[in-house]
């Protein structure tokens, strides 16, 4: 039996623990639309972030700021797989390599398809693009909303979660300021 069957099989018993009945006419295909769904969503473990960095790396003596910014990510937290969503901003200034800058917008896909916390995945971001580049500094700023917050518990809707990991050249306070004012909503 594949994965998607032995999923569409846990989500049919998932309905009955519900309360509902999977043979129900609206019903008889969901336990299938969210098996591929949930694979879908979760396809960045089948996925290398570095061998995707590295299959668009090229040398170039350029050694200022490249910034990739409001790349928009879709995520599912892992403590109760419900969305976050949001934009990852995303710099790192090349030594001696750079990289295609859709790679980098790869990189967020292929860790925002993940059960995730966005903690981590700020901070794997950043390993991924320091490993792959060897760059002089990287920073990865992720705003997001959280669904978990805002359908359940708490019920804020207008709250934001940011996080930030950096490196290298961005340590110095300057060169973070010239980023965070780089990407700021103008």
């Amino acid at each position: 039996m594949d994965k998607i069957e032995q999923l569409q099989r846990h989500y049919a018993e998932v309905l009955k623990l519900l309360g509902e009945d999977p043979a129900r006419e609206g019903l008889l295909k969901t336990p299938l639309r969210v098996a591929k769904a949930m694979q879908t969503l979760t396809r960045g473990y089948e996925q290398d972030p570095v061998a995707v960095l590295n299959s668009a790396k090229f040398s170039e003596p350029y050694n200022q700021m490249v910034i990739v910014k409001d790349i928009n990510f879709y995520s599912l937290c892992e403590h109760h797989m419900l969305p976050f969503y949001g934009k990852a901003h995303v710099a790192y200034i090349p030594n001696g390599f750079i990289t295609g800058l859709s790679k980098i917008a790869r990189v967020v896909d292929i860790f925002s398809h993940r059960l995730q916390v966005q903690e981590r995945m700020t901070l794997q971001i950043k390993d991924c693009i320091q490993e792959a580049l060897q760059p002089l500094g990287v920073m990865v700023v992720v705003e997001a909303r959280h669904m978990c917050m805002q359908m359940r518990g708490v019920e804020k809707d207008n709250s934001v979660t940011t996080t930030s990991d950096f490196c290298g050249a961005f340590n110095q306070a300057k060169t973070r300021e010239e980023f965070l004012q780089l990407i700021a909503r103008t």
